[in-house]
């Protein structure tokens, strides 16, 4: 057996940690004595410590490390390797994240040792006015929080291409996605992945052409923001108004583009003059 100080020293925490892990139910001392309330552990948790520290440094919460402690002890491998997959992915996502950052942050420091104010790039996202025609659509609308569009995207559009394999439907365009949301809402917004199609069957709608002002975003989706702000911008500037909900269609696929810089999105506001 181990004392709780010994068993803190070897696995690197804190016995106050320790204390709260047996509070909420993650790993509890196999003995305490019960005159001196000393806490002792035995060598075989020595493992199941490692495997929380483990779990604590891929950034799972205790209340999901407490779960996979549940599937370890049963030998759910496969739910264990799904959890560890998702998470890889959300990493993954946050390391794009954290790099397009630093790459803009670099920028913005070159731009100001130049003179150039931060701010100037916006200028220089084009945007041009252009007649859409009408399409016919096969479409899925869907409840998105901002955390689930990326696989989102996977899932509702792999739906889509496998309505269009299975019917042997036609295929017009490339993947698009509608915002019918007013406005932004963390806990979800209103959205509509859709492929053009040929064929009119169940689950195609008329999606109608018309006057939109046009930008293109090329690369991190992270950049965004930036590209919706100018077309803003730009509609008002121009006397302009929105009338439809705003969208974008996908010129290359978001699940095949192994680099972000790569991505090439064109994104369409319907407008018409005030």
């Amino acid at each position: 057996m181990l004392t709780i100080g010994e068993f803190s020293k070897i696995c690197g925490v804190s016995t106050k940690t320790l204390r709260y892990y047996a509070e909420v139910g993650l790993i509890h001392p196999e003995v305490i004595n019960p005159e001196s309330g000393y806490r002792y552990y035995s060598i075989r948790q020595l493992k199941t410590m490692l495997f929380i520290n483990r779990l604590k440094s891929y950034h799972f919460s205790l209340d999901e490390i407490k779960t996979m402690l549940e599937w370890e002890a049963d030998q759910s491998d496969e739910k264990l390797a799904s959890a560890l997959q998702r998470k890889a992915c959300d990493l993954q996502q946050q390391i794009e994240a954290y790099t397009y950052t630093l790459n803009q942050l670099r920028k913005d420091t070159d731009r100001l040792h130049s003179g150039i104010p931060i701010m100037a790039y916006l200028e220089g996202i084009e945007v041009q006015l252009v007649e859409t025609g009408p399409m016919n659509l096969l479409c899925t609308r869907q409840w998105m929080k901002g955390e689930d569009y990326a696989a989102g995207y996977g899932l509702f559009f792999s739906k889509l291409y496998e309505k269009i394999a299975k019917d042997k439907l036609t295929l017009l365009g490339t993947p698009m996605t509608i915002y019918h949301s007013p406005e932004f809402n963390p806990s979800g917004n209103d959205t509509e992945f859709a492929v053009p199609v040929k064929e009119i069957v169940t689950g195609t709608r008329d999606f109608p052409g018309g006057l939109c002002a046009r930008s293109v975003l090329k690369g991190s989706y992270a950049g965004m923001p930036s590209v919706l702000a100018r077309l803003r911008e730009w509609v008002e500037h121009e006397g302009f108004e929105v009338i439809r909900s705003p969208y974008d269609i996908y010129v290359t696929d978001p699940m095949q583009t192994a680099d972000p810089e790569d991505n090439v999105t064109e994104v369409y506001f319907p407008v018409r003059k005030k």
